[in-house]
């Protein structure tokens, strides 16, 4: 990756984008007020203006016709003062008075104001001057004198929005340097009090969700706390597991290492070798259960964190009582061996799911039974539909049963309620974790019922298929 694309991707500064933002909102804020405050003056002002000459018009056309000579003489007595463009046009155009020329003007017939007053009594127009920054406000009467059909215009030049922005623009230009100069300062502030509860988030890890100062940021705080402690959970789990997986496999190998070390040295006797080969076996088996367990949950692991080693099996209809029954048949030679009857009671039930893990999951549930059973114990496999149309498969037995205070961690990889036991049947405490694991590949969800020296009894409940 080269400099540039490594900069690219550094991560920007929240309290300068905060600045930026805030000094770039201000700019716009006082360009968008100047502009629209210039609009509304000059329109106010082109306003009153125009009342302005309408009034001062038909004043001068009033003190000119109350005269009753018809002369331009009495109309320029009546001027001075005003300050104000003053003209007099008669009916053919031709201008008899301006008070601000003596040139003779052109013929006044084609002006828009003076058509209007000859017309209809009264015309008014603007026109642009020619330096675009000023514009003309004219306003006509028609009056009648004994000299005939006269106009009297009057006329004053009024800076456009052009004009008005340019007179402002030292103004504007002092305000934007005085408004980014505020918006720097009260954007630094500003920023600064925004970002410092969220650095002290950082110190304060154990109790975030507590102390968000901010409403926005509360997903944030939960989604932190969730991972902070499922990290925390998952070291204790990891030491906890190296730790159990140590023991496991150093009991028997021990035993194994012993054994071979009696035969090996001469020191077994001859009618002992068979008994010390048997109990070397035995442990052998134990290893290779333990070892294939540990294999299949870090197997199920990876595929539930979404990242399998390998391709998860396709998910497909399977036929829950087909599986209950050869699960029952396969388990019938342990069940005799421990002096438990097994027994069955498989109604129609289908399972969107891996044929060879929901075996796996109704093996473990049933060894387990037995395992923790009684001579003359009872263990029943039973699967259905039930009544929210959700197939279940349930395991009951009336062996030892499970405290109250073990209940929620028999789930627990190597956890076991009692170990001497499970060191006399060899148990690897693996097969409960197996089908938590099991469970929640498949969407399912566990439910146990125990109580000591009555029995347990465990349901697996699957989404409808």
């Amino acid at each position: 990756m080269s400099d540039e694309e490594r900069r690219a991707r550094r991560p920007q500064s929240m309290s300068r984008r905060y600045r930026q933002g805030l000094i770039l909102v201000g700019v716009l804020c006082v360009l968008a007020t100047l502009t629209a405050a210039t609009l509304l003056f000059q329109r106010s002002y082109t306003e009153r203006v125009d009342d302005t000459l309408h009034r001062l018009c038909a004043t001068l056309a009033a003190g000119y016709t109350a005269q009753g000579t018809g002369d331009p003489d009495a109309l320029a007595a009546l001027v001075p003062g005003t300050g104000l463009r003053c003209t007099l046009i008669d009916a053919d155009g031709n201008v008899l008075y301006d008070n601000q020329t003596t040139a003779p003007l052109p013929n006044h017939a084609d002006r828009p104001e003076v058509q209007a007053a000859l017309a209809q009594g009264s015309g008014s127009t603007i026109r642009e001057s020619e330096t675009m920054d000023r514009e003309t406000h004219y306003y006509a009467l028609r009056v009648d004198t004994p000299a005939g059909v006269q106009v009297v215009r009057v006329g004053q030049d009024v800076a456009n929005i052009w004009g008005l922005s340019a007179d402002s623009l030292p103004l504007l230009i002092c305000a934007v340097v005085l408004i980014l100069a505020g918006a720097a300062v009260l954007s630094w502030w500003m920023t600064r009090r925004l970002v410092q509860p969220i650095n002290r988030l950082a110190e304060n890890l154990d109790t975030i969700e507590a102390d968000v100062p901010y409403e926005e940021l509360i997903p944030l705080a939960r989604t932190v706390q969730s991972d902070r402690k499922l990290r925390e959970d998952n070291e204790t789990m990891r030491r906890e597991f190296t730790a159990n997986v140590s023991h496991e496999l150093k009991t028997p190998l021990t035993s194994i290492s012993g054994y071979a070390e009696l035969i090996e040295t001469g020191m077994a006797k001859s009618e002992d070798v068979p008994a010390f080969a048997g109990r070397i076996h035995k442990e052998a088996r134990r290893m290779i259960a333990l070892v294939s367990d540990i294999l299949q949950l870090s197997e199920l692991d990876s595929t539930r964190g979404g990242h399998p080693r390998t391709a998860p099996a396709e998910m497909t209809p399977v036929d829950l009582a087909a599986l209950v029954k050869e699960t029952a048949q396969t388990m019938t030679v342990n069940a005799r061996k421990a002096y438990v009857t097994l027994q069955y009671d498989a109604r129609p039930a289908t399972v969107r799911g891996t044929r060879d893990q929901l075996v796996e999951l109704a093996t473990n549930l049933c060894d387990n039974a037995i395992r923790y059973n009684r001579p003359g114990g009872h263990v029943e496999l039973r699967c259905a539909t039930g009544p929210d149309g959700c197939p279940y498969l349930e395991v009951a037995d009336n062996g030892i049963g499970i405290p109250q205070e073990s209940q929620s961690r028999i789930f627990e990889r190597f956890y076991r309620v009692d170990k001497s036991r499970s060191k006399e049947t060899g148990g690897t405490g693996l097969g409960l974790a197996i089908v938590k694991h099991i469970a929640l590949l498949h969407e399912g969800r566990i439910d146990l019922q125990s109580q000591v020296g009555t029995g347990t009894t465990i349901r697996v409940t699957f989404p409808k298929p």
